[in-house]
């Protein structure tokens, strides 16, 4: 029996004239933490966007749990298994701490609107289940005294830690971290890579990470895949990237301390 949870096979997206990502390969197994690196413009958020839905390939196909997602929508991918956060953090900025983890639940909703719209008795046991998941949820991860919070008003770290939150809530196989360091301190990259493992181990998922910090890459990940001009040109473990040649050259230009 496979361990694989993730596949892209052969992937191929053009747009126009211009090829982002050429024929690209990957997988992720599950329990897997997986980095995928590489210089701006190389097409690493195109992946994640293939992955989720937000692009479909042009050639190639991408599985979860062998079952080809090609072709569905962002929210049926997510109801699939897979949540994101993203480089820029994209909270609702209008909702508090709690709505906003609230609203991740409602991808598996079970009452129908005329339960919403009527008030019964399903509607009321899953709104309180709800509750008290998202205060769970909150309560991991030190959240929960924000939680009355407009999430605007929070520090940039705790907004990051709300974003990954929120991407839990929705209860994924595979969580896609797009970049999650940006704008940090050392010091709170020391405590992201802590929570990243924790959010592994806790919840039992597999972590796709793309990270410009290759200490924080380099200090986590078991595999990593590293992408040039939209071409893989190099896949394994850290020590095997340190010291790849043509790694050298693309990206990190010198080996990491």
């Amino acid at each position: 029996m496979t361990d694989e949870l993730l596949k892209l096979d052969k992937c191929t997206i053009r747009f126009g004239g211009l090829t982002a990502v050429s024929s690209f390969e990957m997988e992720v197994n599950k329990g897997e933490l997986v980095g995928l690196i590489g210089p701006n413009g190389a097409g690493k958020t195109t992946v994640f966007n293939m992955v989720t839905g937000v692009y479909e390939p042009t050639e190639g196909d991408v599985r979860l749990c062998g079952d080809r997602l090609n072709g569905l929508k962002p929210y049926a991918i997510t109801a699939r298994g897979i949540a994101r956060t993203f480089q820029n953090i994209r909270l609702f900025g209008s909702l508090t701490v709690f709505d906003n983890v609230r609203a991740a639940f409602n991808i598996h909703l079970k009452y129908g609107p005329v339960h919403a719209l009527t008030g019964g008795s399903a509607f009321i046991r899953e709104e309180a289940d709800i509750e008290k998941r998202a205060l769970e949820i909150l309560k991991i991860f030190n959240l929960d005294r924000h939680s009355d919070v407009m999430c605007k008003s929070l520090p940039y770290g705790a907004q990051r830690r709300l974003e990954i939150v929120r991407a839990l809530a929705t209860q994924p196989k595979l969580l896609l971290l797009d970049e999650p360091a940006a704008g940090m301190t050392p010091t709170e990259k020391s405590g992201l890579m802590k929570l990243i493992e924790f959010v592994r181990e806790r919840f039992e998922i597999s972590i796709l990470l793309v990270e410009h910090d290759m200490r924080v890459v380099m200090g986590i990940c078991k595999r990593i895949y590293v992408l040039d001009y939209g071409v893989k040109i190099a896949e394994g473990p850290p020590e095997e990237i340190r010291s790849n040649p043509k790694v050298i050259e693309a990206y990190l230009g010198e080996n990491p301390a």
